[in-house]
């Protein structure tokens, strides 16, 4: 039998994990309480948790406590997850946030799944990487440098900004030396709309950019520039 208890709010989840317990062991006075996480975890301690019993109690009552954090760990529970749904143990799962996959995977097996999300928690909308290369295409510096700004408090790295712009550089290029999408190699949409931006540079000026951002790459890599001033001091060059 499975429980799992999962979400942001922790606080809520624990007391749900100690309520859920008291009334477990109200029905299964004999029961033993086993605890598990990643650091004690072991595959065939698992195997024989789920299918065997103390040697007095009746059943079994496993907690496992954040163990789907650990790729492999999780890789082995969800190999035996219909035989820990099959047990005649109680297996109570404790974890943050857990991934649409998985959760599927437990939904579909255990006796209960709760979340429990923190009142508090903001969302953060995802950052559209694709709107730094329209600002670039059209040369706007200053929405370049805003947007820029708010793809690094969104957590975009150096790494993704350099390879969006570099990518949209090489995209005009081709569209700058193809008379049409066929020859051109691009998808259609990425062609016309690269296409628009040429009026904004020369031919010569779009390989300058090209180059720049090649040498900043190598640079950065060598330590000679820090990856983010770099990039900010080549979008106010355009």
């Amino acid at each position: 039998m499975i429980y799992l208890l999962y979400g942001t709010d922790t606080v809520n989840a624990r007391k749900k994990l100690r309520a859920l317990l008291d009334s477990l062991f109200a029905k299964k006075k004999d029961a033993s309480l086993i605890r598990v996480d990643c650091e004690n975890f072991d595959s065939s301690r698992l195997v024989e948790l789920i299918h065997g019993q103390g040697l007095f109690e009746q059943k079994q009552i496993v907690v496992l406590d954040s163990v789907l954090e650990d790729k492999e760990v999780k890789d082995a529970v969800l190999s035996e997850l219909k035989s820990i749904a099959d047990s005649k143990n109680i297996f109570v799962f404790v974890e943050g946030v857990i991934d649409k996959k998985t959760l599927s995977k437990f939904e579909k097996k255990a006796e209960k799944v709760q979340e429990f999300v923190a009142k508090d928690t903001v969302v953060k909308k995802k950052f559209d990487i694709f709107s730094l290369t329209s600002a670039l295409g059209q040369r706007d510096r200053r929405k370049l440098w805003v947007l820029y700004q708010k793809a690094r408090m969104h957590d975009v790295s150096s790494e993704e900004i350099h390879g969006i712009l570099f990518w949209q550089i090489k995209s005009m290029l081709l569209a700058c030396s193809s008379k049409d999408t066929q020859t051109s190699g691009l998808n259609p949409f990425v062609f016309k709309k690269s296409s628009s931006f040429l009026k904004n540079y020369s031919k010569q000026e779009i390989e300058n950019l090209s180059s720049k951002l090649v040498t900043l790459y190598h640079d950065a890599r060598r330590g000679i520039y820090e990856f983010d001033i770099a990039l900010e001091r080549f979008i106010l060059s355009i």
